[in-house]
């Protein structure tokens, strides 16, 4: 599989800046992790660090849930990998883990969370609340939290990869 980035629009509108931005963040994760095997996708970064690529994957899928479902719409879907007993589980693998799901689950919960957002104007107000405020989200804010959520683990992943084989770029 070849990820194909599409660099965002120069010139458009804030919400197909903002899409486009979020989903060039999303193919970079998907490009640092491509050609890899399923070894050198779970190799953890430096040690006492646990994180990997196949973790990173996985956190991602976690957080477009969250987001996308949970806090805009309110869903009621439990977490993924993430449990009361571990909850960075997204990050810690076990030998039954396997890219083929993580990447496939990921792509998955990118499919919905576009769904989701289609009915949405940018000031639209979430349905849950902030943890700390109690106050709504808009989509403008939960997609700008987004493309940074995925830009600082896009550079985890740049020096894990480099660390695996040495490829580097942007």
């Amino acid at each position: 599989m070849t990820t194909e980035r599409r660099e965002p629009a120069l010139n458009a509108d804030e919400r197909t800046m903002l899409e486009g931005w979020l989903d060039y963040h999303r193919q970079t994760l998907a490009w640092k992790c491509e050609g890899l095997t399923d070894e050198q996708v779970r190799t953890a970064a430096v040690e006492p660090s646990e994180l990997s690529l196949m973790g990173l994957v996985r956190h991602m899928a976690e957080v477009e849930r969250g987001w996308f479902r949970k806090v805009l719409v309110g869903e009621d879907v439990g977490p993924i990998y993430c449990t009361g007993e571990d909850r960075d589980r997204d990050f810690h693998l076990a030998e039954e883990d396997t890219w083929q799901e993580a990447y496939a689950t990921w792509q998955a919960e990118i499919e919905v969370a576009r769904r989701t957002c289609v009915p949405f104007a940018l000031d639209d107000l979430s349905k849950g609340r902030s943890r700390f405020t109690e106050e709504p989200f808009s989509l403008r804010w939960i997609y700008t939290h987004m493309i940074e959520e995925y830009a600082r683990h896009n550079g985890h992943a740049d020096l894990i990869r480099e660390r695996l084989d040495g490829a580097t770029g942007d």
